[in-house]
């Protein structure tokens, strides 16, 4: 697990009361140190980054560009116009023939009516036929193309400077290059797939530091769906701009996780029960848990968290040892339901803020086995998608 560490915590309390066992909630408020996985000692973390694309577009290239396909559009125009006229005389065959079949066809179920008696004519169900002619095609003619000044804030208007600047690490220095981080990255790439167009843009990243390699991976090359309509029916220089952000941001992010110490808010909602005697060990699981949180501090290799980690893993390893005790099936129960889904939510929202989100997605799977015999609230539902939403997009 990542070390986090807290910088301060603002303390809210609150209280319920269910089948008798009265539940206090503490909301504690904190910002987390999230360090990386390569660390770097506080004197060295200074970078520089580098950022390697195909991307060298500027304003005059887009004005270019939209000039040049008006004139594509120009010199096309009559060749546009000849295809028309031919579809069209196509179509205009089509519609003859059309027209020719409903009439034979009219003819003999005319013929066939007029044979029927006048009560039959008046037990038919659909009564006389009718002669049902399509449309006539209309040939249309494609208007002249006209020029338009391109929209300059949907254009892609970067270059690699540009890139480069939108990076940074959390925790270092640009003046420096004791962490050198190159990334090469490809153009989108759109794709048609079954009516939908979708895009990838692989990304290297190489991170040094003090000239050893760290890290030398490619990611996003998966295609993902970025709209409901093929590519034909895009703005693509729109879509590409807004794509390419989203690669930056999620590249910003993977350096960050690799390299940079990251503060970050958070909250946790912490419960417990306040029956004297009969929940004990509950109690003193919490006071373990949230004492020791307070005590974190936002700083690295500091050694008193370490003392609190493993303090507030006492109280974590009680909460589990209490879990085995759950009877599901009888609500009477010292340890009924209610206390299975308290301690399932404190283990699911405490390892969330902490950023252990596999213990946190464990601890959910394990709650929703049991949510057939725990009947959630409206409020606990509310909380348990959001809960999973954090989970599953991280």
């Amino acid at each position: 697990m990542k070390k986090l560490n807290l910088l301060f915590s603002i303390v809210v309390f609150s209280a319920q009361s269910v089948s008798g066992q009265r539940i206090d909630k503490e909301t504690i408020s904190f910002q987390l140190l999230k360090e990386p996985v390569f660390s770097t000692d506080l004197p060295n973390r200074n970078y520089t980054i580098t950022v390697k694309s195909p991307y060298n577009i500027t304003k005059d290239d887009v004005l270019r560009i939209s000039k040049e396909d008006y004139q594509r559009q120009v010199d096309n125009y009559q060749t546009n116009v000849e295809t028309a006229k031919i579809e069209h005389q196509e179509r205009l065959k089509d519609y003859d023939a059309e027209v020719k079949k409903l009439q034979e066809k009219y003819k003999l179920e005319s013929a066939e009516y007029s044979k029927l008696s006048a009560v039959e004519k008046i037990a038919a169900t659909n009564g006389a036929p009718i002669l049902r002619l399509p449309s006539r095609p209309v040939l249309n003619i494609p208007p002249m193309p006209i020029y338009k000044q391109p929209d300059l804030r949907d254009a892609l208007i970067v270059d690699n400077k540009i890139l480069a600047s939108q990076m940074d690490v959390a925790g270092f220095s640009k003046n420096g290059s004791h962490l050198d981080i190159v990334v090469e990255m490809e153009r989108t790439n759109f794709q048609d797939n079954q009516g939908k167009t979708f895009a990838n843009q692989p990304v290297r990243i190489i991170g040094k530091q003090n000239g050893v390699v760290k890290l030398d991976k490619t990611y996003f090359s998966d295609f993902s769906e970025i709209a409901s309509v093929p590519t034909n029916e895009l703005n693509l220089n729109y879509h590409e701009k807004m794509y390419l952000q989203r690669t930056m941001d999620r590249t910003r992010n993977i350096i960050n996780d690799n390299f940079g110490y990251q503060i970050i808010n958070s909250t946790v909602a912490l419960e417990t029960v306040k029956n004297k005697g009969d929940y004990d060990e509950l109690e003193k699981a919490y006071i373990y848990v949230s004492t020791n949180l307070k005590k974190l501090q936002a700083k690295s290799d500091y050694a008193p968290n370490k003392v609190a980690m493993e303090n507030m893993q006492k109280g974590i390893d009680l909460w589990k040892t209490a879990l085995t005790k759950i009877n599901y099936n009888d609500k009477k129960a010292l340890y009924n339901q209610k206390i299975g889904e308290y301690l399932y939510f404190n283990l699911i929202r405490l390892n969330l803020a902490l950023g252990n989100y596999q213990e946190a997605e464990k601890y959910l799977n394990e709650l929703q086995e049991h949510l057939v015999d725990i009947k959630l609230s409206y409020d606990a539902n509310l909380e348990l998608k959001k809960l999973e939403e954090k989970i599953y997009n991280n």
